[in-house]
């Protein structure tokens, strides 16, 4: 089966973020932010994952939209890690844009559904 490219993203963003967890911990020596960033980073892509087997269109709509909570509780976290300076600039503002691109690929995803079934209704 052919991935979306939503769940693709998602992916290869957890990925980054496992990392980033990785480097925090034996880099930074912070063990607390880097398990929140960790948990909701990639959170966001089991939830998009989770979605592919909805029960319904309202369950798939639910399924993407804790996926968006994650993903601006993630945003949060990378916000924080910068401000710490546990992390670069640099670094927030590629995550960031990751996430940018995974927060407007879900909203868009949502409210073509939400759209579809108010059509269909």
């Amino acid at each position: 089966m052919k991935e979306s490219p939503l769940h693709e993203k998602s992916k290869q963003f957890a990925k980054r973020i496992v990392r980033l967890y990785h480097f925090l911990r034996n880099d930074k020596n912070e063990f607390i932010l880097s398990k929140q960033v960790v948990r909701s980073g990639t959170s966001i892509g089991a939830n998009i994952s989770e979605s592919r087997n909805a029960q319904s269109t309202a369950d798939f709509v639910s399924k993407l939209s804790i996926a968006l909570k994650e993903a601006d509780e993630t945003h949060y976290w990378i916000e924080i890690l910068m401000h710490g300076e546990f992390i670069s600039e640099y670094q927030f503002l590629s995550l960031n844009n990751d996430l940018k691109e995974i927060i407007a690929m879900l909203t868009s995803s949502i409210k073509t559904m939400r759209n579809h079934e108010n059509a269909n209704s």
